[in-house]
C-alpha cells in the first residue's frame, strides 16, 4: 500500500476571523532543517524570468477554462496552486514529472524553474514600502514555506536541500501515525498564525491518516488599500444584471479618476492600482450579452495584449462591492488536463523518497475575496494531497452593472496572484 504524503498550499490575501473548535491540543513540530540556506539573490536571466511569469500566467488562464463550467462566482489563486505543484514537482521523475510540467506549464528545466520561484518570491516580498493597507495598518505581501514530515521517515537530502535553497521551507517533523489529529491541529494552528488568524481549519478532520508521510504549506498573506479610495458617501444601491436576465440589487460604489482604460470588440476593460502602484485589480468588463463567448476565448495571449492596450483615461467608474466563497477539488480538472498519472499508482515522486511510493490523491482549493471602498481582502488555500503509489475630453464611463472576470496582478513582473469571476455579487 502506497504511503500518504499531504502538500498544503494557504495563500492569503486578508479574510475575516472563521471560528474553529479544535477538540485536542495540537502537537509541538520539531524542526530539522536543511544545512543549506535559502539563496537570498538567485541569478535567474530575464529570459527566464520571462518563462516563469509566461508559464504560470498560461496555467492560470487553462485552469480559468476549466473552472468555468461550476455555477456562480469563482475565486482562486493561480499563484497558490503552482507555488504548491512547484515543490511537489522537486519529487517528481519521469513521465510524472512531464505531465506535470506540461499540464502546470512549466517552461524551465528542474534546476532552473525551483530558483526561478525563488528570483519571484523575492521581487514579491520587495513590494509596498511605505504602502497602506486596507485595515490601516500598512501594505503586506508576505510568502512563507514549510514541510511537514512523519517522524523516522527517510526523505531524499537533494529533495529537502531543493525546498530549502528555493522556497525556505524547513523539515518540521511530526507523527502522522500515533498522533494523526494533534499534527493535523499543528499545521492548521501554523497556517492560522502565517496568515494572522484568517485561514483556520485549513485541513480537514480526515484528510491526515496513518499513512501520512509528508506534508509541504504555503502561506500567502496580502493586504491592500486602493491607490484611489471609494467614497463611501458616494456608494448607493444599484441594479446588477445577471446572466439569466434577472438582476439584483447591491451596493454600488463610485468615483471618477485615472486609471488605465482599454476597449475592444466585446470589452471593456480598467485596472485599479493598489496604495503603492505596484499591484492592481484589473477588472474586465464582457459587454452585454457577451460574457459566454469572451469567457471561452479568455486565454493569457489575450489578457496581455488587453493590459498592453491599457491607457491612461479619466474613468467615471461605478462597481459594486462584493464578498464570497469559492471552493472545489482539482484532482480530476488537473488529471483531465494533462497530468493524470500524477494520481495514480503509477506515479513517480521518487524525488523525495528515492523509490516511486507516493501519488497525489487529490488538490483541493478555497478562497475568500471581499471588494470595498477600501480594498481588497482575499484569502485561498490549497490541499496537495499525495498518497502512495490619451485623456478625453468626457471622462469614459465604465459601470460594471453584469458579469465580470478580474485578476489581482504584480505590475512589474506581470504575475497574476489572484483570478476571479463575478456572476452575482449579492450571492
Amino acid at each position: 500500500m502506497k504511503k500518504i504524503v499531504i502538500i498544503v498550499l494557504a495563500s492569503v490575501l486578508l479574510v475575516p476571523l472563521i471560528a474553529s473548535i479544535q477538540l485536542a491540543q495540537p502537537t509541538v513540530a520539531e524542526e530539522v532543517r536543511s544545512d543549506r540556506d535559502r539563496i537570498p539573490e538567485p541569478n535567474i536571466s530575464t529570459d527566464e524570468q520571462a518563462l516563469l511569469v509566461e508559464g504560470n500566467s498560461a496555467f492560470a488562464f487553462k485552469l480559468y477554462q476549466a473552472l468555468k463550467g461550476q455555477e456562480g462566482n469563482l475565486f482562486y489563486s493561480p499563484y497558490s496552486i503552482s507555488l504548491a505543484l512547484a515543490m511537489t514537482y522537486a519529487g517528481a521523475r519521469g513521465e510524472t514529472a512531464e505531465q506535470m510540467a506540461a499540464t502546470l506549464h512549466f517552461l524551465l528545466e528542474q534546476e532552473r524553474l525551483h530558483p526561478a520561484f525563488n528570483w519571484l518570491d523575492a521581487e514579491l516580498a520587495k513590494r509596498g514600502e511605505g504602502a497602506a493597507g486596507k485595515d490601516g495598518k500598512g501594505f503586506r505581501l508576505n510568502i512563507v514555506n514549510a514541510i511537514w514530515g512523519q517522524k523516522d521517515y527517510e526523505f531524499l537530502s537533494e529533495f529537502l536541500d531543493v525546498l530549502a535553497e528555493n522556497y525556505g521551507a524547513g523539515l518540521r517533523v511530526l507523527d502522522f501515525i500515533t498522533e494523526t489529529e494533534k499534527s493535523r491541529l499543528a499545521i492548521n494552528d501554523w497556517v492560522s498564525n502565517q496568515t494572522e488568524e484568517r485561514i483556520k481549519d485549513l485541513i480537514p478532520r480526515g484528510a491526515i491518516d496513518e499513512w501520512t508521510r509528508l506534508v509541504l504549506t504555503n502561506a500567502i498573506y496580502f493586504n491592500a488599500a486602493w491607490a484611489y479610495p471609494f467614497d463611501e458617501d458616494l456608494t448607493v444601491n444599484g441594479s446588477f444584471y445577471l446572466l439569466d436576465g434577472g438582476r439584483v440589487t447591491v451596493p454600488m460604489m463610485k468615483q471618477t479618476e485615472s486609471f488605465g482604460c482599454a476597449e475592444g470588440a466585446g470589452y471593456q476593460a480598467v485596472e485599479l492600482p493598489y496604495d503603492g502602484g505596484e499591484l492592481s485589480m484589473l477588472i474586465l468588463l464582457p459587454a452585454s450579452g457577451n460574457f459566454e463567448a469572451f469567457e471561452k476565448e479568455l486565454q493569457a495571449q489575450q489578457v496581455y495584449e488587453i493590459i498592453s492596450n491599457l491607457r491612461q483615461t479619466q474613468v467615471a467608474l461605478t462597481m459594486p462591492k462584493f464578498e464570497f466563497e469559492s471552493e472545489f477539488s482539482l484532482k480530476d480538472t488537473l488529471a483531465g488536463t494533462g497530468m493524470p498519472i500524477a494520481f495514480s499508482g503509477d506515479a513517480d515522486f521518487s524525488g523525495m523518497t528515492g523509490n516511486p511510493e507516493l501519488l497525489i490523491s487529490d488538490v483541493i482549493h478555497k478562497s475568500f475575496v471581499a471588494v470595498d471602498e477600501d480594498g481588497t481582502e482575499a484569502a485561498a488555500a490549497t490541499a496537495v494531497i499525495v498518497g502512495i503509489t490619451s485623456v478625453p475630453e468626457h471622462p469614459v464611463e465604465v459601470t460594471i452593472d453584469r458579469p465580470f472576470i478580474f485578476l489581482i496582478r504584480d505590475i512589474e513582473t506581470g504575475a497574476i496572484l489572484f483570478v476571479g469571476r463575478v456572476l452575482n455579487p449579492a450571492a
